[in-house]
């Protein structure tokens, strides 16, 4: 399953994020969405999940939850916006991904076969940190992630 992977929007919806997310069977936002415009965006692509962020705020932000935990394919993912709050240990608890944003700083890390994936910020530029999504291929029990830089 091809994964789209987002965060950090911040009320804004890049035609290049569009573009590179196009072919996800699934959208993952990672909370700081902005506005709900965003989410009925990503939903012109495919069906999204998404946490809410620190900004996020106001009627429309009630009904996201600040964390989820789902399954796709073989695999567990949790995902919320601040990777800090996470307060589970994600290997004992049988979760094999953790999806977070916040930094606005795109990473992959695998720590104790728990897959980290930050996709970075695809909303307004901050200091010097690339335009950044994430895609995520899960296959059964693996996954493989990648971060893709907008030409922005």
């Amino acid at each position: 399953m091809q994964v789209g992977v987002i965060s950090d929007t911040h009320g804004l919806v890049r035609p290049e994020a569009i573009a590179a997310l196009e072919g996800s069977e699934l959208i993952l936002h990672a909370g700081d969405i902005g506005k709900p415009e965003v989410l009925e965006q990503l939903k012109t692509i495919a069906p999204v999940i998404a946490v809410r962020g620190n900004n996020d705020t106001g009627e429309w932000a009630k009904a996201i939850p600040d964390r989820e935990t789902i399954a796709i394919e073989g695999l567990s993912v949790h995902l919320l916006h601040i990777a800090t709050d996470l307060d589970f240990n994600p290997q004992t608890a049988g979760v094999q991904i953790v999806i977070s944003g916040h930094s606005h700083k795109p990473s992959i890390k695998d720590l104790n076969g728990v897959l980290f994936l930050n996709p970075g910020s695809a909303g307004p530029r901050r200091f010097k940190l690339p335009v950044t999504i994430a895609q995520l291929q899960i296959t059964g029990t693996s996954a493989n992630a990648e971060i893709v830089q907008l030409a922005v």
